[in-house]
């Protein structure tokens, strides 16, 4: 009965950062697929005018893989600067400011776009914001939400995410905006939900963690959680933010050379690089970016393509759906690693299929319910769990930092699949998806042994379960130290077994 703390401030502030922000980077992913032809003629078309001659086949997949992989680029520079962002600016003022890089970018995009460049900036800028959105709507979520919704409020950005991806396959079709006229509409559309959100969500609060434990201002913060809370202590929440006030060494934000320097944390700051980077490199982007080209190679007739992909996409929305809703029931470690396991066999699926099809006819339809699998085990949970465990691993000092580094790790490994994976896809075939396969599987693992739950914990009882950890392995290092100082002292001839009664009897009176 979770849904008992679920107030409408903290619902609305969930959507509109949600709907304005996250889900754009979910459209930005599928919008360049299907006018991908129409894009490359546009390409080629002003080369010839001005130079002569046209591109060569290699040529345009390089300047295509370029405009799909710039987005990726923004976002890492995007990411870098939200530690900076949410300190100087909070969490709601990064979301609200950041939107002004939406209306360059589909300004860039749109009807007044005359050159390859402009499109390719404009991709750029676009995943500027996304790089700042994909980070501080979780983080802003995370810390508004009380400790039993961080789970369900922290999964709403993927599930977002998904209707974004769904919405821009929708609006893909021929019948829609899938004409050639119409493409750099389809691509500067991203400016309807930001604007949206933009005369919407000025008007609540700020984090109350971020204007009590930065800000110090107490009215402000009680301020803000009689607007997301309905009836509960307030001032029992105020203390517990004190609380964690109270344990850091510091109340001033680290940085991120601070935090990977930090020996008391170097459990989170791995497990946060695992799974951003296994998050991207599980293949999902490959899929995202180029799910035409999978179904075509899959044997798809041309025609049925567009309404296959426009299927995925209703999947990945209901996938999503369903990890919202069982999070808090479940927890985050059965939706993560079941998705990466889900996901590991769907590759290895994929490539078993893609092999046999030209013998046995029907595999085809056995590749596409691979990339069904991907898709919906990807959206129950590694779309969104990394971002909730980045926000609930680290205190409010570290937060940003850690925000900084899963986010541009994430980033980095986006830019690579969508950059390496046509030609990944060329030199290995079918055989590629295998690499994927591995990556999931070794995520699952380390998530299986390293990662606690972290269901209706607080963030001290999180950093606590982990300093326990940290103790744990401090004391067995010295244990093995002290044996091996023991062994050592036995070498000089004298019997371990003696040594040791020796000692015992010494120590009785």
């Amino acid at each position: 009965m979770f849904f008992l703390h679920l107030t409408s401030s903290l619902l609305a502030v969930a959507f509109l950062t949600s709907f304005g922000s996250s889900m754009l980077y979910g459209y930005n992913l599928a919008v360049v697929n299907s006018p991908a032809g129409y894009i490359k003629d546009f390409y080629n078309r002003t080369v010839v005018s001005r130079n002569g001659t046209g591109l060569n086949e290699e040529a345009l997949t390089l300047m295509y893989s370029l405009t799909v992989s710039v987005f990726a680029i923004g976002g890492l520079i995007g990411s870098l600067m939200v530690g900076t962002l949410v300190t100087k600016f909070g969490r709601k003022g990064t979301v609200v400011n950041s939107s002004v890089l939406v209306f360059l970018a589909g300004s860039l995009m749109g009807r007044i776009c005359a050159s390859p460049e402009m499109l390719i900036i404009g991709r750029f800028i676009t995943g500027i914001h996304s790089g700042i959105s994909l980070s501080v709507v979780p983080m802003y979520l995370g810390e508004i939400a009380p400790k039993n919704l961080r789970g369900f409020l922290g999964l709403m950005p993927s599930i977002f995410i998904c209707a974004g991806v769904f919405l821009a396959q929708i609006l893909g079709l021929h019948e829609l905006l899938g004409k050639e006229e119409h493409w750099p509409l389809f691509l500067s559309l991203v400016v309807v939900p930001t604007f949206i959100q933009l005369m919407l969500l000025p008007w609540f609060p700020e984090s109350p963690r971020y204007l009590l434990i930065e800000k110090h201002n107490v009215h402000a913060t009680i301020t803000a959680l009689k607007w997301y809370r309905a009836k509960c202590n307030i001032q029992a929440e105020i203390e517990e933010m004190q609380e964690e006030q109270r344990s850091l060494s510091s109340v001033e934000t680290v940085s991120v050379w601070q935090l990977i320097l930090d020996h008391t944390v170097r459990w989170q700051v791995l497990s946060v690089v695992v799974i951003n980077i296994g998050m991207q490199l599980s293949g999902i982007d490959a899929i995202w970016f180029y799910t035409n080209d999978i179904f075509e190679n899959a044997g798809i007739p041309a025609p049925e393509i567009q309404y296959t992909t426009v299927g995925t996409g209703a999947i990945e929305i209901v996938a999503g759906l369903i990890g919202c809703f069982t999070i808090e029931r479940l927890g985050r470690r059965p939706l993560i690693i079941g998705g990466f396991g889900v996901m590991g066999m769907c590759c290895a699926g994929i490539t078993l299929s893609l092999i046999l099809q030209t013998h046995v006819p029907f595999m085809k339809y056995v590749s596409v319910g691979c990339v069904v699998g991907i898709i919906a085990g990807f959206c129950i949970g590694p779309a969104g769990v990394p971002f909730l465990i980045t926000a609930e691993l680290f205190k409010q000092s570290h937060r940003p930092a850690a925000y900084t580094v899963g986010g541009s790790l994430n980033w980095m490994s986006n830019f690579t699949i969508g950059f390496i994976f046509p030609f990944l896809q060329m030199s290995a075939g079918s055989y590629c998806y295998l690499v994927f396969c591995a990556i999931c599987v070794s995520v699952a693992i380390y998530v299986y042994f390293v990662i606690p739950e972290t269901k209706n914990k607080t963030f001290v009882e999180i950093s606590q379960m982990f300093a326990t950890k940290e103790a744990v392995e401090e004391s067995q290092a010295l244990t093995h130290l002290d044996q091996l100082k023991l062994k050592k002292m036995n070498g000089y001839g004298s019997l371990e077994n003696g040594s040791l009664e020796f000692d015992s009897s010494s120590s009785c009176p």
